[in-house]
């Protein structure tokens, strides 16, 4: 990933500072703008056998759990890095890791749902854009957790 690298020499604080104007503010606002997206598409083509029945369940779902989550990060695991707590990051890191393999298997359910993301010929413009959303939401996600789980929390755990 070519951001890698910049990342790996960074500072904790322009890591910490990327990671949240890039993915947790961003998840936020894209959930916000699927679930509505989702239940429109259910609440039109609910009849149809290939519609998404149960993304919007799905997307509150992981938005929820990401909410929480992204909070403990931002409340607990965060500060901890920035005041060189290294060792006592330890066991938030084991937390957050964990929590990102059960964000990985949501991810699984999106893509199982939407049919990897592939909308029927015929779907109208709200179900493509959704469908469009929510790619870039599991590549997004995909890559915040790449970043934690390979770049900082390594590096983090090097230093305790």
């Amino acid at each position: 990933m070519a951001d890698d690298q910049k990342w790996l020499t960074a500072s904790y604080d322009e890591t910490i500072a990327y990671i949240l104007s890039r993915f947790h503010e961003h998840h936020r606002v894209q959930l916000q703008t699927l679930i509505p997206l989702a239940e429109k598409v259910e609440d039109v083509h609910g009849d149809r056998e290939d519609c998404p029945v149960g993304l919007a369940a799905q997307l509150k779902h992981i938005y929820a759990d990401l909410s929480q989550h992204m909070m403990k990060e931002e409340q607990i695991l965060f500060p901890m890095i920035k005041a060189g707590q290294y060792a006592m990051a330890r066991m938030p890191i084991q937390v957050m890791e964990h929590e990102h393999a059960e964000h990985n298997d949501s991810l699984d359910v999106l893509r199982a749902l939407t049919n990897n993301m592939t909308p029927p010929a015929d779907a109208c413009n709200t179900w493509q854009t959704l469908y469009r959303g929510v790619q870039e939401f599991v590549d997004d996600l995909s890559l915040h957790v790449h970043t934690e789980n390979n770049i900082l929390f390594p590096r983090v755990l090097n230093e305790a």
